[in-house]
């Protein structure tokens, strides 16, 4: 890789972290995004990456399970990963997902502190006015995403 590439990569290491991912998966990502072909071995990503094979297995691993990269289909027993279409979609509708939970929590929260502890429930009820606005804005924001990407591809 060349080091524009390597700069890249350990850059997106970096974000995956600020996502709470591992380093190790935003740099396979981001190697999967930029290199060719698009489809590369587990030997061929920990040679790119510069960790051990296991350490790339796993971290495939996890990827593959969050619809961030797919496996892809070869003659032979080893396995070739490629980035997925839609990941990032995939991911934020499952971060999405976990509003519902951080509503219904809250709630239970105000049910436990009552009325007659206002400075307590003030600051239930903003944490869950902003889960449930977020909540209810965020299927509205992912098909606004999917309608711009379509418009591109016209």
């Amino acid at each position: 890789m060349d080091p524009r590439e390597g700069e890249f990569v350990d850059r997106m290491g970096l974000v995956m972290e600020r996502f709470g991912g591992t380093r190790t998966m935003g740099r396979m990502y981001a190697w999967l995004m930029v290199c060719d072909p698009p489809h590369q071995s587990l030997t061929e990503l920990a040679a790119r990456l510069g960790v051990s094979k296991t350490a790339v297995s796993t971290v495939a691993r996890q990827l593959e399970l969050t619809g961030m990269i797919e496996r892809v289909p070869t003659a032979s027993r080893e396995h070739r990963y490629q980035v997925a279409a839609g990941g990032w979609e995939h991911v934020m509708k499952v971060q999405f997902a976990a509003l519902r939970q951080a509503v219904e929590t809250l709630d239970l929260g105000l049910a436990a502190v009552g009325g007659d502890r206002p400075e307590q429930r003030a600051r239930l009820e903003e944490t869950r006015d902003f889960f449930a606005w977020t909540e209810r804005d965020a299927d509205d924001m992912l098909r606004r995403w999917r309608d711009s990407r379509e418009d591109l591809d016209r």
